[in-house]
């Protein structure tokens, strides 16, 4: 995105000076006003072919800096932190010293919430074998993804900065633990915008038994204008809540009532140029058109039996895989972002009967996705991601069946959209407490992802208080093997 870009997105067209806009905003000085002017008689905020004019639709598909190999991403959050060492890090070294104290120098300096210092070692609970040409060691939880494992890559030396939930969701959604800062989903949509005008482009479902610890953070836009934000659809009955018209409004009246409406906001926009007018405007026609849209999309009644089958979803019964058959079905119609959150993986405790529980929810339905987006053939420019927040660590919780946080060494993985199928990249150490080989830090995911989505993630940036922000901060490297 160019100075021009970032200058009219931030704060609204600066040409756009009114007596109000003096009264009410003279405090900050008449020498910005000064700038203002003189930016835009130079050109540097004036409008430009690539920028967005007042009025317009702030979600329009752009072009990124360069060809795109992924046009959208499902990102499939498995929040409260998966245990890498139950589903896709085998470590027998770990299994042979079950029950046993780790060495001295494991945890020498090391602090976490939960963790004694006399903790004991506790070795894996599932087998693992191998599938698939390329030999990818998965657990025996994972039967269904087994069935796919030649179209992913198993990224085995993913760590983070944060060990709990809240501030781990935050910075895998956002790039920082700091609350405030634009979620992935976000960023994707503010640079690409959005193929669909009938629904929002970003949308979020949460189908665990919570919602994420991180709360509306992980999908906000943060300074971003909030027309970029996710936008939340429940699992059952009306998708967004409100969408129908109360007694006594037809659509007639209503769209009498919006078309009112638009005008007082178009006026002030004109005045003002707070692009947060923008958002309001789009909004209330994007929801006019989601009434007749919307409830068409979440029927997956409308789908085959044998797709119904293959996710393990049932028309009218809110589940996992039922959503997961509703992201294939927004990404259809233009929707450039879903995100489903599944809160249930934060085993202290009952490790066994909880990741047992958890992969016969899950399994399924992510191998089902991958697989229909490939026979569909969307899955070569769609980006699927699996993962949560942290790992687990190879202790035990005192003496308990679990384990606490850990986010030194975990897995995740990533199918399509210009990534190298079939691979297993990177490597923890023979207990699985840190990365031996190939570490990648979310700053380096997210820096990946947004080259596949074709940007340079150091130039997809936002003017915010003085300063140019982006998803990776200040950090962040490609993860070259990575892609195809």
């Amino acid at each position: 995105m160019n100075c021009q870009d970032h200058l009219y997105r931030g704060a609204g067209d600066p040409r756009s000076i009114s007596r109000r806009w003096f009264l009410g905003q003279c405090g900050v000085g008449l020498g910005s006003m000064a700038l203002a002017h003189l930016l835009g008689q130079d050109g540097y905020a004036a409008a430009t072919p690539g920028t967005p004019s007042l009025g317009a639709n702030p979600l329009a598909p752009r072009a990124p800096h360069f060809a795109p190999k992924a046009k959208r991403v499902i990102f499939l959050f498995m929040a409260g932190g998966p245990s890498h060492l139950e589903l896709f890090d085998n470590k027998p070294h770990l299994a042979k010293f079950d029950g046993k104290l780790p060495p001295a120098d494991l945890l020498k300096g090391y602090r976490a919430a939960f963790i004694n210092p006399d903790a004991r070692l506790l070795g894996p609970k599932f087998p693992f074998a191998r599938h698939g040409q390329s030999g990818t060691e998965l657990s025996t939880l994972l039967p269904h993804l087994a069935g796919v494992v030649d179209d992913i890559a198993v990224i085995k030396g993913m760590t983070t900065d944060a060990f709990n939930h809240a501030p781990g969701q935050i910075m895998m959604s956002t790039g920082s633990m700091i609350f405030g800062r634009p979620s992935f989903g976000a960023w994707t949509c503010y640079g690409l915008g959005s193929e669909s005008n009938d629904l929002p482009g970003f949308v979020v479902f949460s189908t665990g038994k919570k919602g994420p610890s991180g709360g509306n953070s992980n999908w906000g836009s943060g300074f971003l204008p909030t027309v970029y934000q996710g936008v939340q659809f429940r699992n059952g009955g009306e998708p967004v809540l409100y969408l129908t018209n109360p007694k006594g409004i037809d659509e007639e009246l209503q769209r009498d009532s919006l078309d009112v409406v638009r005008q007082l906001n178009e006026s002030r926009l004109k005045q003002i140029g707070d692009p947060e007018i923008a958002t309001r405007i789009h909004s209330y026609e994007t929801a006019f058109r989601m009434q007749m849209t919307a409830p068409e999309v979440v029927d997956i009644g409308r789908e085959p039996q044998h797709i119904l089958d293959m996710y393990g979803a049932k028309p009218g019964k809110p589940s996992f895989a039922g959503t997961c058959l509703l992201a294939r079905r927004l990404l259809e119609r233009g929707v450039r972002f879903v995100e489903i959150f599944h809160e249930a993986w934060d085993q202290h405790g009952a490790l066994v009967s909880d990741l047992k529980h958890n992969c016969e929810d899950t399994d399924q339905a992510c191998a089902a996705l991958v697989k229909d987006l490939k026979q569909r053939g969307m899955l070569e420019d769609t980006l699927v991601v699996w993962g949560g927040e942290f790992g687990r660590t190879p202790m035990v919780q005192g003496g308990a069946d679990g384990r606490d946080h850990h986010p030194n060494a975990f897995t995740m993985w990533v199918a399509g959209g210009g990534i190298k199928p079939g691979i297993t990249y990177g490597e923890s150490d023979d207990l699985g407490f840190s990365v031996a080989r190939d570490k990648v830090h979310v700053h380096d995911l997210h820096a990946t992802l947004l080259h596949l989505l074709g940007f340079d993630h150091t130039r997809l940036t936002y003017r915010f208080q003085g300063r140019d922000f982006r998803l990776t901060d200040v950090h962040g490297n490609v993860v070259r093997p990575l892609l195809a």
